[in-house]
């Protein structure tokens, strides 16, 4: 009975195995795929994907998309402009999530529980649009760097990812800290950030993303073109190679513009998403431990 029990359960691990890879491998090709066909129409004649389809032949290449792209100069000062948002978003909000999360996290702290259901009820309610406008007019903070780092800066979703790695923490560093004469100011930087690297690395790739990713809040705050970050040169370029027939009477001329406006859509794709692709190794080590204790603990 026991053998044929055993036999059974490892027939039974050996399907879920089998169907979960196969699950996996399917969730695989599902994002590799996309990336691949964006990759290879960006440096692609649109005529000839026409013709031939996607073809991994070389003979079939052109770089003429990225040379035309990278001959804006918008370009390079929209590739600058996101990466000083991104990095200067990224550390404020990182630096006032830990903070904000580190007496929520105490359970010694007054009025933490009423302050965590004040802070969890503004993720479901907000102000709206013309009221946020309207306050960043009055605040003199529209068409400046400031209206893109500042409001959003303090996430919610990251502080309580904060908040449950703090309290996953071994009470008994903070009670060993205490021992050596260590206030909480003490405790927190020379104790419990270094524990937290895990965390804060997936708070910093989470933001940064965020705001490499941002188009819509620039759009609506920033008008000095000097200031526009590189989703907002993308679109740009997009919305100026659009085709409109009544305009272009010439039919060479036409589909030479709907060639170029092709290349370009899938060049500024790819362009778009080198940096973020560079990011993931270097983070990949800290995500899984990060996410998983943030989530689950406490």
């Amino acid at each position: 009975m026991k053998a044929s029990t055993k036999k059974k359960t490892f027939t039974q691990d050996n399907a879920v195995r089998f169907f979960s890879n196969v699950i996996l491998i399917a969730l695989l090709l599902l994002i590799i795929v996309p990336v691949v066909y964006i990759l290879l129409c960006s440096i692609m004649d649109p005529a000839t994907r026409s013709s031939v389809g996607v073809s991994f032949d070389p003979k079939h290449w052109s770089l003429e998309g990225y040379t035309r792209v990278f001959q804006d100069d918008n370009i390079w000062r929209g590739f600058r402009n996101s990466f000083l948002y991104s990095i200067g978003y990224t550390a404020i909000s990182v630096v006032v999530t830990l903070f904000v999360a580190y007496p929520l996290s105490r359970e010694d702290f007054m009025g933490g529980k009423f302050l965590n259901a004040l802070f969890v009820f503004t993720m479901f309610f907000g102000g709206g649009l013309m009221p946020t406008y309207l306050l960043m007019d009055q605040l003199n903070l529209v068409n400046t760097v400031w209206a893109i780092l500042l409001p959003n800066a303090f996430s919610v979703w990251n502080m309580m990812l904060a908040r449950s790695y703090y309290k996953s923490v071994p009470k008994e560093l903070r009670e060993a800290a205490e021992v050596d004469g260590a206030n909480d100011i003490q405790y927190f930087f020379k104790v419990l950030i270094p524990v937290c690297t895990p965390i804060i690395a997936v708070l910093c790739l989470y933001q940064f993303v965020a705001m490499w990713n941002a188009y819509f809040d620039p759009m609506i705050y920033l008008d000095d073109p000097g200031l526009q970050p590189l989703q907002l040169v993308i679109r740009a370029i997009l919305v100026e190679n659009q085709i409109n027939p009544n305009l272009v009477g010439d039919m060479e001329k036409l589909a030479e513009t709907a060639r170029l406006a092709d290349l370009l859509k899938y060049s500024t794709i790819v362009i778009s998403s080198v940096p973020l692709l560079l990011m993931y190794p270097f983070f990949s080590k800290y995500f899984e431990k990060g996410i998983m204790i943030g989530s689950v603990k406490g």
